[in-house]
């Protein structure tokens, strides 16, 4: 499985219903959980006063990462993702000998 950081940020379309809203986001939680016990969430970040977030999700490819993971988020349909493959850098402190 390869690594990548992803940043999703959220719009919510205008006029959507508030319950609608709130069941997306609820369902989210659980599907974010799921997802990181199949170890295809690793870390989530959310940068202070914004409404972004940065995490490292695990793949084999980002088509796999696009159409299976992230793809499985209730709110990727009102998500725009900038993604970045990572590789281990030499120096990592926290690689593994």
């Amino acid at each position: 499985m390869k690594e990548f950081m992803v940043e999703l940020t959220t719009v919510v379309p205008e006029g959507t219903d508030p319950v609608e809203v709130d069941q997306r986001r609820a369902d989210e939680a659980v599907r974010a959980g799921e997802l990181a016990a199949q170890g295809r969430l690793i870390r989530l970040w959310r940068p202070v006063g914004e409404v972004r977030s940065i995490g490292i999700w695990l793949a084999d490819d980002e088509a796999d990462l696009r159409a299976n993971v992230l793809g499985s988020l209730p709110l990727w349909p009102w998500m725009t993702a900038v993604i970045t493959p990572l590789q281990s850098h030499p120096n990592d402190p926290g690689r593994a000998a």
